[in-house]
């Protein structure tokens, strides 16, 4: 990290970081989006008109505000308007309906809700008046936000420290938690995504990703300590998207691994030698399990380089492999956790045990107190599910988590590498492994696929012969396969919704 970054890192809360940042370099560009151009400065000045706007509708250090808004120039405005009142915010996904919108407005007891009106054929005011939340205002367009003098300001936040964001847990599980973070939580999961990509001023990024998901912030840190802008995706979907690669020059893009996925299928469309995005030197992200195959195929055909991390709403980044990494910690690793970011395992005699976390990027808890206390160790370690061990490198290999550990006659089965190892067959286009109920064994294993385009049907015998073939052990073969058009995902990084699948398959046998 550069010494310009450190000091900027070291910003109490995120409104100071945005200060300092517009001081430093008013007059280069933070956001784009298709021909509109945002900078530092603009930033700062816009958020604090909006931040008066707000003052006058009755919004005060502390207040509650729901967004629920795509990600557009103006969300990233908005939510520093917030930061610049010291009002408590919990972003919503836009893609979130009723159930989920109602869950949030009702357990955060928001006071007001920003909307973006009608958005992909979707009247959102209505949604918001049916669930009868209060506040509701849109905040879409440019001329969209409120606006107000900021002479009538109170003075900005000093402590960043105070719980100033609630989110919500992606949906990986049926049931949304809300979590509880500062500003000091964000700033130190950004850190260590910047800190571990190496990145410069000269380099153009992208947000591929919904701004309400915790990778907003963590990316947008990013971008005020490095000085540098990215582009803006309201709706994101390749080949599509693709244009507005080139025409910004990005230089850094990605998401999680079914980003990687998409952007590979676009790149084996073109000729042999011709790169997708000439200006690409990196893909990067986490969110997802990431298969060693999907790394070298980047690698050897996009023409750039993958890292990847490890990250959660609770703890936005907590590790990230860097580009100077070896070959093989790229592959098989998460990263490296940043300093101050203290990793425990819960080693179960394996040599692999629970991931627990304690630092400053670790959230405060959550809404519920129950959950709070059920979540944290007796020495303040989040126990994350999460499965896994540290190499003497310091780099973090995660094997599972709890739930994807296969239990099949007494004999512990890791998911995830039978996944990988999917990956590696041709005829396989994505792959989630799930452990379904079995009378006589306890559990079996059973693979779902998805296959690409133009694949031969795929069978379970010819799926363990590849497995076989592969070293794995008879008694960690699938014992079902199901191949599927499209594997359920989430509408964030596009993590697979395994308990979706094993709702589908699980019928005792």
């Amino acid at each position: 990290m550069t010494d310009t970054a450190h000091t900027l890192g070291t910003a109490r809360t995120l409104w100071e970081l945005a200060e300092r940042r517009a001081a430093l370099t008013p007059d280069r560009p933070v956001l784009l989006q298709e021909d509109r151009i945002l900078t530092f400065g603009e930033l700062r000045d816009r958020a604090e008109r909006c931040a008066a706007g707000l003052y006058g509708m009755g919004v005060r250090p502390g207040t509650v505000v729901a967004w629920q808004l795509p990600t557009r120039i103006e969300t990233a405005v908005l939510s520093f308007a917030l930061a610049r009142l010291g009002a408590v915010q919990t972003p919503v996904i836009p893609f979130y309906r009723d159930r989920e919108v109602g869950f949030a407005l009702r357990e955060s007891k928001a006071e007001f809700f920003a909307v973006p009106g009608v958005w992909r054929g979707f009247d959102h005011t209505e949604m918001a008046h049916r669930l009868g939340a209060r506040g509701v205002f849109e905040a879409y367009g440019p001329e969209s936000l409120p606006d107000g003098d900021p002479a009538v300001l109170p003075p900005p936040p000093s402590n960043g420290t105070d719980v100033r964001w609630i989110y919500w847990t992606s949906g990986t599980t049926s049931d949304p938690k809300g979590v509880l973070h500062t500003d000091r939580s964000l700033i130190a999961g950004g850190s260590c995504l910047a800190h571990a990509l190496h990145l410069t001023e000269d380099d153009i990024g992208s947000m591929a990703f919904p701004y309400a998901h915790i990778a907003g912030p963590d990316y947008t840190v990013m971008l005020l300590l490095y000085g540098f802008p990215a582009v803006m995706f309201e709706q994101f979907a390749l080949p599509g998207a693709l244009a507005e690669y080139r025409r910004h020059g990005v230089t850094v893009a990605g998401g999680s691994t079914a980003f990687y996925s998409m952007f590979l299928a676009e790149q084996r469309k073109l000729p042999p030698g011709e790169k997708l995005i000439p200006s690409l030197r990196l893909l990067a992200g986490g969110g997802a399990p990431k298969p060693p195959e999907i790394y070298h195929a980047v690698v050897r055909e996009m023409g750039c380089q993958l890292t990847h991390g490890y990250g959660m709403t609770e703890v936005p980044m907590i590790t990230m492999g860097s580009p100077d990494d070896t070959v093989e910690n790229l592959a098989t690793t998460e990263g490296r956790p940043p300093r101050g970011m203290e990793i425990r395992i819960a080693d179960d005699g394996s040599g692999n045990g629970e991931v627990r976390l304690r630092g400053e990027a670790v959230c405060q808890g959550y809404l519920d107190p129950a959950q709070t206390a059920a979540a944290f160790d007796e020495d303040g370690f989040l126990i994350t599910g999460d499965v896994g061990h540290v190499t003497a490198s310091g780099h973090l290999v995660l094997t599972g988590r709890i739930k994807d550990i296969i239990i099949r006659k007494g004999e512990n089965i890791s998911a995830k590498e039978i996944e990988d190892l999917l990956h590696e067959h041709p005829g396989v286009g994505d792959a989630a492994v799930i452990g379904l109920p079995d009378a006589e064994r306890g559990e079996r294993v059973c693979a779902v696929v998805e296959q690409p385009p133009g694949a031969d049907p795929l069978t379970l015998a010819a799926v363990t012969e590849f497995l076989r073939a592969q070293g794995l052990s008879v008694h960690k073969l699938p014992e079902q396969l199901e191949v599927v058009e499209a594997l359920p995902r989430n509408e964030t990084l596009r993590k697979v919704l395994k308990y979706r699948l094993r709702e589908r398959y699980s019928v005792m046998k």
